[in-house]
């Protein structure tokens, strides 16, 4: 299914997103969890972040969760609801806590990195078929779904199942894999991954989890003749760029190569890289809904991606967007020249090529 044009009237919103977000705990000062003596308050889920990103942008977004009856539930709601994003569907678990976690300010892939999650037993994990109403969370032009959520329980793989099943009048069903190995309780993880990304519409994966999870190495196309069904399929090859393939691939057995889009990544001076893919996905997503080539949409995600990486919590605002028009059309030459650093989304009138740390 593919979603061009102005938002749809009989649709209630662009982008419905479904999933756990949580109230997160950044370090004021560099250092070990043990360690430091104060955190900054946020908040962090990569549906939620999708969904509050495309609200700042104008689009019109709706997230779809449990949260518990508590404070922290409270502030998950006023300040996802503070970006623009309808909660109205969000219900409250007397029973179950809202999910926590803390993290360290460096990067991931660093041993220095230290996460501590306090989500099990959470009030997401508890979404099932029967407290989750279908019509709310397939009443939009996107449903933007994840593999975190398929990981939580029983029930939120149920969930999943039936919203991602085929259905007349769908939503585009967007799904980002986001393979997390260390949630899943058995090992049966990448086989409901690859199920529920053969059923959706738009997938996007990164190279190195489709390695880590399916196995599948030489590249994107490979990925891509594992993965022939969603239309389209993105996939993330770090600071190589991003490669999309759009449309009808080659029949399975033959020779031919899947022919892909291809958007070099950005040179970008990185503060964190938490929350990069979420940006990355709103950023095509918003393309996707502006009706935009392929190509604009890697750029759009790239742009967006940026602004995530150039601030340190889980959460950045879009850049404007006639700045990401402009951006995002400049011929390949000048795209390869670019260079973003903290700051860069504030800048307006300088020279392409000079949109950097100030």
């Amino acid at each position: 299914m593919t979603v061009t044009g102005p938002s749809d009237p009989a649709r209630g919103v662009d982008v419905v997103a479904l999933g756990e977000s949580m109230v997160t705990f950044r370090p004021s000062v560099p250092g070990r969890l043990a360690e430091v003596p104060s955190f900054h308050r946020g908040i962090g889920g990569a549906e939620s972040n999708t969904a509050c990103m495309l609200a700042e942008a104008g689009h019109t977004a709706r997230w779809i969760s449990r949260v518990g009856a508590d404070p922290f539930g409270d502030h998950l709601l006023a300040a996802i609801a503070g970006h623009g994003v309808d909660v109205s569907r969000v219900r409250r678990d007397p029973d179950r806590p809202t999910g926590i976690y803390f993290r360290t300010a460096g990067d991931r892939a660093t041993d220095a990195h230290e996460v501590a999650y306090y989500r099990a037993g959470s009030a997401a994990s508890a979404m099932t078929p029967a407290n989750v109403p279908a019509d709310a969370a397939l009443d939009g032009r996107v449903l933007h779904l994840s593999g975190i959520t398929a990981a939580l329980s029983d029930g939120c793989r149920d969930l999943l199942g039936e919203l991602t099943a085929p259905r007349p009048d769908r939503p585009l069903i967007s799904f980002d894999v986001n393979h997390r190995a260390g949630l899943w309780p058995h090992p049966e993880g990448p086989r409901i991954l690859l199920d529920l990304a053969r059923r959706a519409d738009l997938v996007f994966v990164g190279e190195d989890e489709a390695e880590e999870a399916w196995g599948i190495t030489g590249g994107p196309e490979a990925i891509r003749r594992a993965l022939p069904e969603p239309e389209t399929l993105v996939v993330k090859r770090g600071a190589q760029g991003a490669e999309a393939f759009h449309g009808a691939p080659p029949a399975r057995g033959t020779s031919v190569p899947a022919q892909g889009t291809s958007v070099p990544a950005l040179a970008v001076d990185v503060v964190a890289t938490v929350g990069a893919g979420d940006a990355f996905a709103a950023g095509f997503l918003s393309a996707t809904l502006r009706g935009l080539p392929v190509r604009q949409r890697l750029r759009y995600g790239h742009l967006w991606a940026a602004a995530a990486l150039t601030t340190p919590g889980d959460l950045a605002p879009p850049p404007p967007a006639a700045l990401t028009a402009r951006l995002a059309a400049l011929d390949d030459t000048a795209w390869g020249r670019l260079r973003l650093g903290p700051g860069w989304t504030a800048v307006v009138e300088r020279a392409d090529e000079e949109v950097r740390t100030p």
